[in-house]
């Protein structure tokens, strides 16, 4: 009987020839080769010595901005237990009388210059309404000029440095004066049209001091203060020998801190 042979695989339809045979070996993806390479005993000692270095960065800073609040925290509490057990209030300032000895605008013969002469008496008062405070006063740096639009230099003075215990009232006077200071055409032309006003000339005082404040034992450091006076009227030249007196009635006094940092004042 003759042997049967038999084909290796099926015809390809329509006359096409046989798909080859899948090469297993061609198919397999190539293994990249990754050699290891063992790290230096010295990179892992300086990892864990720079780990604990950044640790401790760290909790130094963590502990600092906690040591920071806790002290924030402890003079609120502290500031608001002082308040609410003394009750401080600013010290109290009012002008109980002004008067002008002297107020005289000259102008030279050729008109070349106009100069100005002046002379105010200042009686204050000063009160310290705390029960528990005690203020400490330097002297005073005293000045006094026009309150208008254009605001005219009228003179200075000073007053003496003094201490206002608990609940007292202490009377003050000072003596403001200009001698002979050449104005400018702005300041000539203001000044004059305030001398013609009903009221006079509308003036301002500045006082400006540093104070120190005290409770028992306790004692602060030295602030400076500004204390602002406007509201006056009747500032016009006197007539004769007797001063002019302005109306204080109307007048009004305010304490504001005097902050000073670096160059800055606020």
């Amino acid at each position: 009987m003759a042997d049967r042979v038999y084909p290796a695989s099926k015809p390809a339809a329509n006359g096409g020839t046989a798909p080859a045979a899948a090469n297993p070996a061609a198919a397999a993806k190539p293994q990249l080769y990754r050699p290891y390479r063992p790290q230096p005993a010295g990179h892992s000692r300086r990892r864990r010595h720079y780990d604990r270095r950044r640790c401790s960065v760290c909790c130094c800073c963590f502990w600092t901005v906690l040591l920071v609040l806790g002290l924030c925290l402890l003079a609120a509490i502290t500031g608001a237990a002082l308040y609410v057990l003394y009750r401080p209030h600013r010290p109290e300032f009012s002008v109980s009388s002004l008067r002008t000895a002297t107020l005289n605008l000259t102008a030279a013969a050729d008109g070349s210059t106009t100069r100005l002469i002046t002379l105010f008496n200042l009686t204050l008062t000063s009160k310290n309404p705390n029960s528990h405070f005690t203020f400490a006063y330097d002297s005073f740096a005293v000045a006094l000029s026009s309150s208008s639009s254009y605001s005219v230099f009228l003179g200075n003075g000073s007053l003496p440095a003094f201490t206002s215990s608990e609940k007292s009232v202490t009377p003050l006077r000072a003596i403001v004066s200009l001698s002979s200071q050449d104005l400018d055409a702005e300041s000539v032309t203001s000044l004059r049209s305030d001398l013609k006003k009903k009221n006079g000339v509308p003036v301002k005082i500045q006082m400006d001091t540093k104070v120190m404040v005290s409770a028992g034992k306790l004692k602060s450091k030295k602030v400076g203060i500004r204390v602002s006076c406007e509201g006056f009227k009747g500032v016009v030249p006197p007539e004769g020998k007797s001063p002019s007196v302005a109306t204080v009635s109307d007048a009004q006094c305010n304490v504001d801190l005097r902050i000073k940092i670096w160059k800055l004042t606020f």
